[in-house]
C-alpha cells in the first residue's frame, strides 16, 4: 500500500491528486443531494470546454473525466516510463486525458436532452383551434400546435361571455398552473387594434 501512496505523490501524479480528491468529494455531494452537477452548464456554452470539444455536457462532468484520466494516466506512465523524461509523462497523461474524454463526452452527449423541458406554459401565446361544442369559465378544451409541429388538447376557460364555439378560433393568453387549464379569447379579439 505504501508503494501506491508514494507513486501517488510523486510527480507527474501529485499534480493531479489533489484535483482527484476535490472531485471525489464534489461527486460525493452531489450524490446526497448537496450540489447540483447541471448547475452553471448554461454558462459554459461557447467556452473554453467547448472549444476544447469538451461541451455539450455539463462542465463538473467534463471537468471530472479530465482529472481522473490525467490521474490514472500520470499514475501508470510515472511508474513505467523507462527513459522519457517525467515531463513528457505530464504532457502524455494530459493529451490521454483529454482524448479519452472527449471520446466519452459524444455518447454523453446525445443522451442529456437539448435545451429546457417543454412547459405547458410554452403555449401561451399560440393560437388555438376550440374542439367543444363551447367554452365558459369551467370548461372548454382546443387543439394547440407548438412550433416543433407537435399538438396537444388542452384545457381552455375564458373570462368573459364571447361565441366560442368548436371550430373557431382563440388566443392562448394565460395558464393557470393550479386549474391546469388556458386562458383564452377570440383571435379576433385579440387582433383589435394592431
Amino acid at each position: 500500500m505504501s508503494g501506491f501512496i508514494d507513486a501517488a505523490l510523486s510527480f507527474p501524479t501529485v499534480l493531479f491528486t489533489p484535483l482527484l480528491v476535490v472531485v471525489v468529494g464534489y461527486w460525493l455531494v452531489v450524490i446526497v443531494g448537496g450540489a447540483d452537477p447541471d448547475a452553471g452548464s448554461e454558462a459554459s456554452d461557447g467556452g473554453p470546454l467547448d472549444f476544447a470539444g469538451l461541451g455539450g455536457v455539463p462542465a463538473p462532468v467534463s471537468l471530472s473525466l479530465v482529472i481522473a484520466f490525467a490521474w490514472f494516466a500520470s499514475l501508470a506512465g510515472g511508474q513505467f516510463h523507462g527513459p522519457v523524461p517525467l515531463w513528457a509523462v505530464l504532457v502524455a497523461a494530459l493529451a490521454v486525458a483529454w482524448l479519452l474524454t472527449r471520446i466519452l463526452v459524444i455518447p454523453i452527449r446525445k443522451l442529456l436532452p437539448a435545451g429546457p423541458d417543454a412547459s405547458r406554459a410554452d403555449f401561451v401565446g399560440l393560437t388555438c383551434v376550440i374542439r367543444t361544442g363551447r367554452v365558459t369559465d369551467t370548461f372548454g378544451q382546443a387543439e394547440v400546435h407548438a412550433p416543433d409541429g407537435s399538438s396537444a388538447i388542452v384545457q381552455v376557460r375564458q373570462a368573459g361571455a364571447d361565441d366560442l364555439r368548436a371550430g373557431s378560433e382563440a388566443l392562448l393568453y394565460d395558464f393557470d398552473p393550479d386549474g391546469e387549464f388556458f386562458w383564452v379569447v377570440p383571435t379576433d379579439i385579440a387582433t383589435r387594434g394592431h
